[in-house]
């Protein structure tokens, strides 16, 4: 099992097992590269033995307490703080006094416990299942698959939930039984009488932690004085991220949040400036490089830039079932993986702005989605289906070509690029209902086309008085970020054997953010103000105003073109379809009307090859 996720900690790997437990490691080594940070790690006194993914970033505060009590340390890790936290204080107080991101696995030996975690947010994976007289756990499916009697089945529930959200939804998996550990939440586990006896329960509550935020909120905040208050907590969140006894650097595509998190790097690297990092991808059409570079510039880091030629893009397209280990199909997936593996040329720690966009505001569908909502919201719910029909009744190539003409007679700052997609969005609010707006807005695949049963929508938990942004931007957080935007890193970066870490993920960042009045996040259409405003003075400011990027790559010309061939065969000879979970008549209609041009239906497309190729990938 340890050997099958080797690229997880290409540095070292062993094991450990006594009376029915066994524990394996792999280990990618950052912090005390000496033998005295190998895992599997027990306690000085001998009770525990703990093998652990992540980083815990306080941990040298929390090796002061404990030094205090009369701890003594042989090494300097952060696995051998946090095992002895656990043997000092017990699971529940050192797993409240962390920051970090980790899934761990620690074995209490005096009461012959299991206990399994999660970091709050959900940034590092663990997966689990009962089989009743036997419990097994792991980082990624693939190493259960190592097992000779392990025979998975495919849940159609889990096929649905692929289809409508390009992503599962936790605790679920692909397979029946198999689940993975929810962010903030942990496992006890005891062998009785030749039975595993399992309790999960909650150790951090987001909802808990968003309603004391929310009720400590004041009306009114200025914009500068929100800023004032979070540059010195964003600056703490990224130095306490350096940390490392390996290269390490940021990620900067000359965006707000990268540009943020390389900005603070920068301040608290006293020694050298920051290595900033990269990757140009013109062929694609995608190549935020000039931008990039101006703010490493302006900052002073060390600077690189790699080009990533298409041929090597395509050719990694047909990898990405077994990188990923269960379906998943945010086109974004590619280009992070290739940055990944770019970066680990010279790096093996990397800084990332992930997280900034779920609790500042920062997706389209915050900003302008809820906005249009606001407007249109009180019309009856037949007329905004009306109108929404209406909408859709041209195709958005056709849209764009109306907005393109309409461009050339209005002034620069008001021409109407990808109008067409605008149109599409603003279709799925008429459709909505207040309730149901993150639900239209975020949906791949309508249900009407999938035959599979399917659970319930993903949804944040219930907060009575949630603005409808508000309520987009818990959602986003609670389900979006850990089963969408944290697994994409998690898997594109250990398949590349290098470790990010997400200062936006720092729980106190959130805390304070829930604090904040909404308008300081987000009016009128544009995200993340406060972030903006701290960057304000510290990049140019073209920089700080220019609107958001996707990373997305050119999906609807690909599979016209160099991919049309690969997707074609996936389609003709689907395995959804014959297994009953995807209607095939909408499946061919929608491959003929993409193709066509008629349509551009790139990110439904997208869904369903990459369901196909991981069925072809693991039969």
């Amino acid at each position: 099992m340890s050997d099958a996720i080797t690229h997880r900690g290409p540095d070292a790997g062993d094991q450990w097992g006594s009376d029915g437990i066994g524990l394996g490691h792999r280990r990618l080594s950052v912090i005390d590269l000496s033998p005295a940070g190998a895992q599997p790690m027990h306690s000085a006194s001998g009770r525990w033995v703990i093998v652990f993914n992540g980083e815990i970033y306080n941990h040298r505060a929390m090796r002061r307490d404990l030094e205090a009590s009369g701890v003594s340390f042989r090494g300097h890790s952060d696995t051998e703080s946090l095992v002895e936290a656990i043997d000092r204080w017990g699971v529940d107080r050192a797993l409240q006094a962390t920051n970090g991101m980790f899934a761990f696995a620690a074995w209490d030996r005096q009461t012959e416990t299991l206990v399994l975690a999660r970091d709050r947010l959900g940034e590092k994976p663990l997966y689990w299942f009962d089989e009743g007289s036997r419990l097994l756990f792991a980082s990624e499916l693939k190493a259960f698959r190592t097992l000779p009697d392990f025979r998975p089945e495919v849940d159609p529930a889990a096929v649905h939930s692929l289809l409508r959200w390009s992503f599962l939804p936790h605790s679920h998996t692909i397979y029946r039984g198999v689940r993975q550990l929810a962010p903030g939440h942990l496992v006890e586990a005891r062998l009785r009488d030749g039975r595993v006896i399992v309790q999960e329960r909650e150790w951090w509550s987001l909802r808990d932690t968003v309603a004391t935020a929310i009720a400590r909120r004041p009306n009114q905040r200025s914009l500068d004085d929100a800023a004032e208050e979070l540059r010195p907590l964003l600056a703490d969140a990224v130095a306490l991220r350096m940390e490392s006894d390996v290269p390490l650097g940021s990620f900067l595509s000359g965006g707000v949040d990268s540009s943020l998190i390389a900005a603070f790097a920068q301040q608290a690297s006293v020694s050298e400036p920051i290595r900033t990092f990269t990757v140009r991808m013109p062929e694609l059409g995608f190549d935020e490089s000039e931008h990039a570079h101006r703010v490493a510039a302006h900052l002073g880091t060390k600077h690189t830039s790699v080009d990533m030629p298409l041929r090597e893009v395509l050719d990694a397209v047909p990898t990405l079932a077994s990188v990923w280990d269960e379906p998943f199909a945010d086109p974004s997936m590619l280009p992070s993986l290739l940055l990944c593996r770019a970066a680990k040329r010279e790096l093996t720690v990397c800084l990332a702005g992930d997280g900034g966009d779920e609790m500042f505001g920062g997706y389209n569908r915050h900003a302008l989605g809820a906005s249009l909502w606001n407007k249109v919201g009180w019309m009856p719910a037949p007329v905004r289906r009306g109108v929404g029909r209406a909408l859709l009744a041209p195709s958005p190539a056709t849209v764009d070509r109306i907005g393109a003409g309409i461009g050339r007679v209005l002034p620069v700052r008001l021409r109407l690029p990808n109008l067409g997609d605008k149109a599409q969005k603003a279709a799925a609010v008429m459709h909505a209902d207040r309730d149901g707006l993150w639900e239209s807005l975020a949906q791949v695949w309508p249900a009407t086309a999938l035959t599979a049963t399917g659970w319930s929508a993903p949804h944040g938990p219930a907060i009575d008085g949630l603005d409808p942004v508000e309520s987009m931007m818990l959602t986003d957080t609670a389900v979006v970020l850990p089963d969408q935007m944290l697994v994409k890193v998690d898997r594109a970066s250990m398949a590349a054997s290098l470790e990010v870490r997400s200062p936006f993920l720092d729980h106190r960042l959130l805390e304070w953010s829930w604090r904040q009045p909404l308008d300081v996040k987000t009016r009128g259409g544009v995200g993340k103000l406060v972030l903006r405003r701290v960057l304000d003075g510290v990049v140019p400011d073209d920089i700080v105003q220019r609107p958001k990027m996707g990373f997305d790559p050119p999906l609807a010309t690909w599979l016209r073109g160099p991919l049309q061939e690969w997707a074609g065969d996936l389609v003709s000879n689907s395995h959804a379809v014959a297994n009953g979970w995807l209607d095939g008549q909408a499946l061919q209609r929608t491959w003929a009307d993409h193709r066509s041009g008629a349509r551009n239906y790139d990110y439904r497309l997208w869904a369903v090859l990459m369901l196909e190729s991981w069925l072809r990938a693991y039969p």
